[in-house]
Formats: structure tokens, C-alpha cells, sequence
């Protein structure tokens, strides 16, 4: 289906993230039909653009509306997502002797976690261009956010999800009005099970990076880290890295303000951490040469579900940004994760998502080996609430 291209946002066209082959932004589109790899939607970004353009009376991610790819604000599907806190956690910073440690917490999303910002773009978009309903395979809270928004779209929803998912996102599934069916296994059985339900492409499979607009949705923490912190960066920014999608947006965004000059051209970036669970490190694997690409990588479950992503098809350009930014990738340990969730409770008042306490543990790590300096700015991302994950970390408090 085509649509109006008469719009204020700048988007040009969509990209092979491979081959750099140009797709269509105005057509439904799924991965490029070149290299079966993620399209990533390119701006105009030689337009003359100014701060100005942020609409700040939107609290939400929507205030970027230039730099986003809706084309009629009429399609639009919004919960108010975006815009959260940024929050300086000075007793963790005092006690571990840092210049300036600060959270951005993605907990106060809707739907409680980042997922909210990729799913409200990509079911709006799948709204503009005349689909009928969309499917996902989940660890728990992308498919929590899909339902939430196909509910709010009026689409259908039907959700795949690991078996051992906590109930909490099986539950608001439910409420949402989503068809859930329960998978043995992890998320890449999720997405087996999806691609023969859906064999025929009745549903838009929203997977992470099979569309192009969750990214879109996602890079908006970058435009928001930039203003939130008054345009001066954070040395280094350390984030959850199970799908990848955040780390290669918030990076993407970066670029972005780069090229139309909200960001000094050529000026130095954060170093990016991407942080991972022991039991399932894909990533770290290839980053450190032990195999040649995720492919064939078999994870385990974890208390963080969102990292039990053992074959991410984005793991191309996470590297990539690794290697762009200076950064590097960490694995965390489940009992890790329980310390950190228990230290950022106890000090800083916050329940965060075991993703959240895996970031902080990172960053401890890399201060004891010197990789990240005390006198650093040095920024977590908190992906999510910590309250979905209670049947994983209930009762574990004290161990």
C-alpha cells in the first residue's frame, strides 16, 4: 500500500544495513530485499533543521516529530511514551568515588520498559500503511508493548513467548486482548514458531530489526540523553544488549544530530558498553573471535529475559557501533544482576529490571579494570520495571 508523502517529517528512503542498497520509505517494507538484512530509514538531513524544531510542549518521544518516519500524525498510536527521567544516583557515586553516575529510567515507560517507544512507531507506522494485525516473538516486554498498542490501534495481536516467561507479561498480554501462545524454549523458538504461523504474511512480524520503525522509536533515547543533558554528552553509555536494537539507535541518533548539527560534526562520542548475561553472550562471543557469528549460538535462560537473545540478526551493527565508539561489550552473571538490583534498591531507592542491575555491574567491572575512568560521566540505561520480573527475583533479596 502507498501513502501521502506530504508530511514534516525529513524521512528519504530506507537503507540496506548490509549493502546500502535504497528501499522505498513509503511501501511496506519488511528486510531489504537484497541481503535479507534490517532496513534503517535515512532523513534529508541537508534540510536546514534547528533545535527549534523539538515541539516542547510533548512530553513525550513524539517532540522529534522532523527526525521520526510518520507520515500523518492522524495514525499516530501513543500512550505518552518517551521522555523519562534522567536521574543522578549521588550515593552509589560517592560511595564508588565517581565524578557523576547517572540512570535514565526506562521503567516509567508505558507499558514498563524501553519496548513502549519502538513498538508505539512501529504499530503506528504498520497503522499507516493499511496492516490488519502484527505478530512477535518475545522474552516479555516487546510483546507486552505490541499488545498494548495493537489494543490501543484496534489490530490484532498475536504473541509468541518462552514458556518460563514470568506471568506478569503473560497476564497484561491477556488483558491487552493479544492470542499468546506459550513456546518451550527461548526467543529464537518464539520466532521459529512465528515464521511457520505466519508462513503466509497474513500478520506484520514485528520483530526486532524485521521492520525498520522499532529502531525509530528506540533511537529517541539518544535524542533525549543529548537535550536531557544539555547537549554535552555522557563519556560512556552502557546498555542492555539482547536484540540490540537500543544500542544501535541510540547511536544511530548520535549520528544523526551529528550531521544536521545539534552535535559538534566530528566531535567525540560516547564509548557505548554493550552488556550482556552470562548464560546467553552471543555477542561477546563473536566480539572476542570465539566464533564467527551468532548464528549457530545456543543460549540459556536468565533472569534478565530480555537478554536470552542468542542469535540477534542486528548483531552486524552492533559491532559496528562497538567499533565506531570505542566500546566494548561485558557479560553479567544472574547472582551479579541480584547484587546489582539489591544495590540500586538499597542506595538509590529504585527497583530496576535485572537488565538495568546487569549495566550497573558493567560499569563496576570496567571501573576496576580501569577501562572506565572515576572521573568519567558515566550513564546507565534502565530498560525496564523491575516489578514484571518477580517470579524470577522474588524472595531472593537477602541471598
Amino acid at each position: 500500500m502507498s501513502v501521502s508523502t506530504e508530511t514534516t517529517t525529513h524521512l528519504q528512503a530506507l537503507e540496506c544495513s548490509a549493502c546500502g542498497t535504497q528501499h522505498s520509505a513509503f511501501t511496506l517494507q519488511k528486510v531489504s530485499t537484497c541481503c535479507a538484512m534490517p532496513l534503517v530509514a535515512t532523513y534529508d538531513l541537508r534540510q536546514p533543521l534547528s533545535k527549534s524544531s523539538i515541539n516542547q510542549a510533548d512530553g513525550s518521544m513524539w517532540r522529534y516529530q522532523a527526525l521520526l518516519p510518520l507520515l500523518d500524525e492522524a495514525n499516530k498510536v501513543t500512550l505518552g511514551e518517551g521522555f523519562t527521567p534522567m536521574l543522578l544516583l549521588n550515593r552509589l557515586a560517592a560511595q564508588y568515588g565517581l565524578r557523576s553516575l547517572v540512570l535514565k529510567d526506562e521503567g516509567q515507560n508505558p507499558t514498563g520498559s524501553f519496548k513502549a517507544r519502538g513498538l508505539s512507531m512501529a504499530i503506528s507506522k504498520a497503522l499507516e500503511l493499511g496492516v490488519s494485525g502484527c505478530i512477535i516473538p518475545t522474552a516479555g516486554n516487546a510483546g507486552v508493548a505490541m499488545a498494548a498498542y495493537c489494543a490501543k490501534a484496534g489490530l490484532r495481536a498475536v504473541v509468541a513467548m518462552p514458556r518460563h516467561t514470568p506471568n506478569a507479561f503473560k497476564e497484561e498480554c491477556y488483558w491487552y486482548g493479544a492470542e499468546v501462545q506459550l513456546i518451550d524454549g527461548l526467543i529464537n523458538d518464539c520466532a521459529a514458531w512465528v515464521r511457520e504461523k505466519n508462513a503466509g504474511g497474513e500478520l506484520l512480524d514485528v520483530s526486532t530489526l524485521k521492520e525498520p520503525y522499532r529502531l525509530e522509536g528506540k533511537k529517541t533515547m539518544g535524542y533525549e540523553i543529548a537535550e536531557q543533558l544539555n547537549w554535552q554528552l555522557p563519556d560512556v553509555i552502557l546498555y542492555p544488549a539482547g536484540g540490540g536494537t537500543g544500542l544501535i539507535g541510540i547511536w544511530k541518533a548520535l549520528r544523526e544530530m551529528q550531521a544536521i548539527g545539534w552535535l559538534p560534526p566530528g566531535g567525540k562520542l560516547p564509548r557505548m558498553v554493550a552488556v550482556q548475561a552470562e548464560n546467553c553472550c552471543p555477542l561477546l562471543e563473536t566480539y572476542l573471535g570465539r566464533q564467527a557469528n551468532s548464528h549457530n549460538y545456543m543460549g540459556k535462560p536468565t533472569i534478565a529475559n530480555g537478554l536470552a537473545v542468542p542469535r540477534p540478526l542486528g548483531e552486524p551493527l552492533m559491532l559496528r557501533v562497538l567499533q565506531e565508539s570505542g566500546g566494548t561489550v561485558v557479560s553479567i552473571s544472574d547472582e551479579d544482576m541480584l547484587e546489582g538490583m539489591r544495590e540500586l534498591a538499597r542506595q538509590e531507592g529504585l527497583f530496576v529490571a535485572p537488565e538495568g542491575a546487569a549495566v550497573w555491574m558493567a560499569a563496576r567491572q570496567l571501573l576496576q579494570a580501569g577501562s572506565i575512568s572515576p572521573d568519567e560521566q558515566i550513564l546507565l540505561l534502565n530498560t525496564g520495571s523491575g516489578q514484571k520480573y518477580m517470579d524470577n527475583v522474588a524472595g531472593r533479596f537477602s541471598e
